[in-house]
């Protein structure tokens, strides 16, 4: 089968799990360039095809252009609709779309919030542990909200595994990386055995890869 196009992504970055993942369980193929940060997506080459200059970015072998991994990965998915990624009508799609939304803006948002204050990237290596406490709270509320909707329910949507599953899977991985450490994953089982489910999906298991999770959430660095 020839590619529908090439993916500019890094295989540990979440959203281009999301797109490799769709592609894989659609049954299609997409071309993973090699990509090195800060060479590649600085080439003139890639700034003229893609002018953001970030990753994960698409290119179809019609020359259709597109960036953002939640946008790669519905496009993919669109393209073999009987893969049940979308779901089996449009009030589906839209519910799809509505977790994919909740899980890139109430859940991921949060765990980049605390990674980026905790790596003190913010003027004057700033850190402010309410900042920190305040993120966190938000991000809970949203994790109960999730473990609560996963409750007696093997996927978020369908019978079977669709986009916003993967996209899920993807973020909480990341979450357990950063903000969620082994007491506080105990508190959320309904969304760590629905991680599990989708991560160890035969399909895309080797796309997931190691969970490396963290044992305690990451801490702010001391002051030098």
């Amino acid at each position: 089968m020839a590619p529908i196009g090439s993916l500019w992504g890094v295989p540990r970055q979440r959203q281009t799990k999301y797109i490799l993942s769709a592609a894989a369980i659609a049954g299609l193929e997409v071309d993973l360039k090699p990509f090195e940060f800060g060479v590649t997506n600085k080439s003139p080459e890639f700034v003229d095809k893609f002018p953001f200059a970030k990753i994960p970015t698409f290119e179809g072998e019609d020359g259709f252009v597109l960036l953002e991994g939640a946008s790669i990965a519905r496009y993919v998915a669109s393209l073999a609709p009987e893969s049940g990624l979308l779901g089996n009508s449009i009030k589906d799609a839209a519910v799809v779309d509505q977790w994919i939304h909740f899980a890139e803006h109430e859940i991921n948002g949060y765990t980049d919030l605390v990674w980026q204050l905790v790596e003190r990237f913010f003027p004057e290596k700033a850190y402010s542990e309410n900042i920190h406490k305040a993120v966190f709270e938000r991000q809970e509320r949203s994790l109960k909200f999730l473990e609560q909707n996963l409750n007696l329910r093997e996927f978020i949507v369908t019978d079977e595994i669709t986009l916003a599953d993967i996209v899920l899977a993807g973020v909480i991985q990341r979450a357990a990386r950063v903000t969620l450490g082994a007491a506080e994953r105990a508190l959320y089982p309904n969304v760590f055995s629905h991680y599990a489910r989708v991560a160890g999906d035969p399909r895309i298991k080797d796309i997931f890869g190691d969970a490396d999770f963290v044992e305690v959430p990451v801490a702010p660095k001391k002051d030098e």
